[in-house]
């Protein structure tokens, strides 16, 4: 079974929007990470349990905490990450979600034990809460190839790990070589996919990311976040401070996101699944 996620501020910025597009489009899940353009790690107690309730009260669960946590300079202050930490991984018990999307720090290839360090310790503190820690592959972050993700592996007790394809070909990795050494090692996948001659976005399968192979690789119950990032969104500037190149124009946020849905759903059905519940099977 494969279910369907999605980042739904790349859809709308307000709640409202972000539920529409989730239900229009016949996806149960968020990995919430804005609302009104303000990052979820932002949010007070009372505004996460306003949310989580309208959520609930629309049938839309949380399946991820989309945070920014590790997305920081490896100097930072570490004494106050492990403060956000703690304050994100409240908020995620009050989503109901046990999951929490994280980075592993820009400018530090050349301080991988401290890597280690932080993010081991952000893992167990995390812990504390009944959450886990899901590392995501990006642009200049430690773990942005498939080397230094096996390291962390190796080397980081309790961090799970987040599949992102496009991330990969954006480094300069390759899909066919990610997609056989990670992709049994991953715990869910984001799909966004980019064509690696141009770095132009695309909706799932018409880049260089492999997506279909991705789909027919599964084995099992898995979950399938949609991150496209086919349009600018409401705060796409504080969580990426590089432009994005797109090969096709939408005419609003909303329908960018319709489009990437469709792609991914039409992956899942030449893969054999039907659409059941909300759910893929086969």
């Amino acid at each position: 079974m494969i279910r369907l996620s999605a980042f739904s501020d790349e859809a709308a910025s307000d709640l409202s929007g972000q539920i529409s597009a989730l239900k229009r489009n016949g996806i149960g899940y968020t990995e919430l990470r804005s609302i009104d353009g303000k990052n979820v790690a932002k949010f007070t107690e009372a505004e996460a349990k306003e949310y989580a309730k309208r959520l609930a009260g629309e049938g839309v669960a949380v399946w991820a905490i989309g945070s920014p946590l590790g997305k920081a300079d490896i100097d930072t202050d570490f004494s106050a990450c492990l403060d956000e930490v703690k304050h994100v991984c409240a908020l995620a018990n009050i989503f109901g979600t046990d999951k929490i999307r994280v980075f592993s720090f820009f400018n530090a290839y050349e301080k991988r034990g401290q890597v280690f360090d932080y993010l081991s310790e952000m893992a167990e503190t995390a812990a504390e809460y009944g959450a886990g820690l899901y590392h995501e592959n990006e642009k200049e972050v430690y773990g942005d190839t498939a080397a230094r993700v096996l390291e962390l592996m190796a080397n980081v007790r309790g961090l799970k790990f987040v599949y992102d394809p496009a991330n990969y070909i954006q480094v300069g990795e390759d899909a066919e070589t990610t997609l056989s050494l990670l992709h049994a090692r991953s715990d869910y996948f984001h799909i966004k996919d980019v064509v690696k001659e141009t770095g132009e976005l695309v909706p799932a399968g018409q880049g260089s990311g492999e997506i279909a192979k991705l789909i027919g690789m599964i084995d099992g119950d898995k979950t399938l976040t949609l991150e496209p990032h086919l349009a600018v969104f409401s705060g796409y500037a504080d969580i990426d401070h590089t432009e994005m190149k797109h090969r096709f124009a939408f005419s609003s946020n909303a329908e960018a996101f319709d489009a990437a849905a469709r792609a991914l759903k039409d992956l899942l059905f030449a893969a054999g699944y039907r659409e059941e519940k909300g759910c893929f099977v086969r």
